[in-house]
């Protein structure tokens, strides 16, 4: 809408069925598919209000009714209403448990997150599968998820990563590059970079790999050891990828990232063999991120790294192909033990890691196994509320028992996103509220 139209605000209490909106909010700020629509139900009422906003704009040539008047919403008891209210009997308070509503908060922090997640897999699913075939859709589609996902992590404080189901909640394809951009970004924010470079890291990580489309899926999906011949082929992905977004019209900077995003900073990548001072430095970055993610994801499920183990793996052994000031930076950000780590709490029980908690990162937040809780609602807990629960020490899937590993997942394919504050603050901020 231009300056030069009128807009018309009302209190959100106002809104009714029929009413056109428009939510000034970013796409990851609402559960809704569009930002703009006209309400249906009653449903969607309530969850407009739960957004906290102190005012809705609202379209009346698109409405079909006027909004509620500004006063007389709620009426005031009549003088013999108000008279029983006052005589009825005081209730006591009846003790709760805290921990209990603690884990209902987190739960409900982490099924917000994961709709975010959802909806940015639709868009990373729609872009990838247009750059080809209808290039200048899939790039405003991109351009529209990077540029929300980098304004959200770059200028909102306290994000961190989070852990998920990713085969549960979205198309394997798609876990992947969407898993590079989010960690490539936070990176980018942990090195002080501008959304101009974030914004640019964020469209080569979400097609630094559309050059497989060239590759034959019997070499794609071969979990084993590839010939000589098809190693070649494959490899060839990185330079097919940049051919297809530069046919799309990216900017030429996202091509070389793409060209260079599995050069190595000792000189063993390809496809050219670059050291660390030939690269571009956002290729560093999705280097890294890619690598690590691949470890977590592989073609064989059973082949997986946890997190801990990848990032141990990156650091102790292989250290010297990728820029250490950009691992160093990547590791501090994911935090001691990584989202996604499975771990044995000093009480012996077992979980695995949802989220960080940035200033206690010896303090995650964890779900827990326990059989006798429902796997869709499991006993989330954060380190950082029980002083006297610590973590023992890191395991891999293979060293649970099987009830243990079915429960928690750990096989099935990781995804990260992002929320804001630790899932300790947001749960505050919930119960403030």
């Amino acid at each position: 809408m231009s300056d030069s139209h009128q807009q018309f605000f009302i209190h959100p209490r106002r809104l009714r069925v029929g009413i056109y909106v428009h939510l000034d909010l970013s796409w990851m700020q609402h559960p809704f598919p569009l930002g703009s629509f006209k309400i249906k139900d009653e449903t969607q009422i309530s969850t407009i209000k739960s957004l906290g906003l102190e005012q809705v704009r609202y379209d009346p040539l698109r409405s079909d009714c006027e909004p509620l008047p500004e006063s007389g919403e709620v009426p005031e008891p009549a003088p013999e209403q108000a008279q029983v209210i006052t005589s009825m009997p005081v209730i006591e308070p009846v003790e709760v448990d805290q921990r209990k509503v603690h884990a209902e908060q987190i739960n409900y922090a982490i099924r917000e997150c994961e709709k975010h997640f959802v909806k940015a897999t639709n868009f990373a699913r729609q872009a990838i599968q247009n750059i080809s075939t209808n290039p200048q859709q899939a790039v405003m589609e991109a351009e529209l998820l990077i540029g929300e996902m980098v304004k959200s992590i770059l200028n909102e404080s306290g994000m961190v990563i989070q852990a998920m189901d990713g085969s549960r909640l979205g198309d394997d394809s798609y876990c992947h590059p969407l898993n590079t951009v989010v960690l490539g970004i936070m990176v980018a924010k942990a090195m002080g970079m501008s959304e101009e470079e974030a914004r640019c890291l964020g469209m080569a990580s979400l097609f630094h790999d559309v050059g497989k489309h060239e590759v034959p899926d019997s070499i794609l999906m071969n979990s084993g050891e590839l010939s000589r011949t098809e190693q070649s082929f494959l490899q060839q992905h990185s330079e097919f990828g940049a051919d297809i977004v530069r046919k799309a019209g990216l900017p030429e900077r996202v091509v070389q990232i793409i060209f260079q995003h599995h050069e190595l900073a000792d000189g063993t990548g390809y496809p050219k063999g670059l050291t660390a001072a030939g690269m571009d430095p956002l290729a560093r970055i999705l280097s890294i991120v890619n690598i690590y993610d691949n470890l977590c994801n592989p073609v064989n499920v059973a082949d997986a790294m946890t997190p801990y183990s990848a990032l141990s793996n990156m650091f102790s052994n292989n250290r010297k192909r990728y820029d250490n000031a950009i691992l160093n930076t990547f590791i501090k950000a994911l935090g001691v033990y990584p989202p996604g780590s499975i771990v044995l709490l000093n009480d012996g029980v077992y979980g695995i890691v949802m989220s960080v908690n940035p200033q206690k990162l010896l303090k995650p937040v964890v779900m827990l196994h326990d059989r006798r809780i429902e796997r869709d609602m499991p006993d989330i807990l954060d380190l950082g509320e029980e002083p006297d629960t610590t973590i023992s020490k890191c395991l891999h899937a293979n060293q649970l028992p099987k009830d243990v590993a079915d429960y928690l997942q750990c096989r099935q394919r990781l995804s990260y996103y992002f929320s804001k504050g630790s899932v300790s603050d947001e749960s505050q901020e919930l119960e403030k509220a």
